[in-house]
């Protein structure tokens, strides 16, 4: 068979690897969207959620992989005088619009955690699951742009494409679980988290300008590459884990000094 060929079952393993690497964002998202649910729901949400995702990915895949070449038509162009131009297409706009969605997203949230005065009591109402499980599966399709063309920098294989699909599909939705029970328990990541889905948010909104070839000034948008994402992911980090352990110095030393 063609797709049992050691070849094949090579790029299947490094497919398997990128979907690992590049769905840490969504799965993110996931963890954090799913509190919105009802707390009874949460898990079935996140299941659910991924699963429909992964589905709507391989029809994706399958429409992407035969008019690919539409997604990259310009679809309009504008300029006004000399402080903002642009040329848009499909994959442009999809990617700006998630991005700017997952920057409002991250805000309000960092917003009501600054605003709020009992964070054990969330006074806002819960969303339905429908309305969480549809924020997943649209979120997911934004996010699965990168995920497919680089696949089909790999290989034309439907089949090696899809396998690869389902087996991050099955990794996020077992790790999802766990993602979430960790920020539940450690309440002071969500803040971590939140930051990071900013700076996911910040990344998919300079693709989109940078695919849509947006410049002002006569400045055009460059994209955020992925080795600088991951170091302001590592610097965010490290200040968090910096931040922690100094506060708790600082809280140990003031007990001293009330001891003595």
């Amino acid at each position: 068979m063609e797709f049992l060929t050691l070849h094949n079952l090579f790029t299947l393993l490094m497919l398997t690897l990128l979907q690992a690497v590049l769905g840490f964002d969504n799965l993110l998202y996931v963890s954090l969207e799913s509190k919105r649910a009802p707390a009874d729901q949460q898990a079935r949400v996140r299941r659910l959620g991924i699963g429909m995702a992964v589905v709507l990915r391989i029809v994706l895949l399958f429409v992407v992989l035969r008019v690919v070449s539409s997604f990259q038509e310009p679809l309009f162009s504008f300029q006004w005088r000399d402080f903002v131009e642009g040329s848009f297409n499909l994959h442009s706009l999809i990617v700006l619009a998630g991005g700017t969605f997952i920057i409002y997203t991250a805000m309000k949230e960092i917003w009501h955690m600054m605003a709020v005065q009992d964070l054990h009591e969330d006074n806002r109402e819960p969303k339905s699951s429908g309305w969480v499980i549809a924020s997943i599966v649209l979120m997911n399709v934004v996010f699965s742009f990168d995920s497919i063309l680089s696949a089909m920098a790999l290989t034309d294989v439907f089949a090696v494409m899809a396998t690869a699909i389902v087996i991050g599909g099955v990794l996020m939705i077992w790790l999802s679980d766990r993602v979430a029970a960790f920020l539940q328990k450690n309440r002071m990541y969500e803040v971590l988290g939140l930051f990071v889905l900013f700076v996911v948010g910040i990344m998919l909104v300079t693709e989109g300008g940078h695919l849509g070839h947006l410049a002002f000034f006569g400045h055009e948008i460059h994209a955020m590459t992925k080795a600088t994402f991951y170091f302001v992911i590592a610097v965010l980090v490290l200040t968090d884990v910096v931040q922690g352990r100094y506060q708790r110095k600082l809280s140990r030393n003031v007990g001293k000094s009330h001891g003595a």
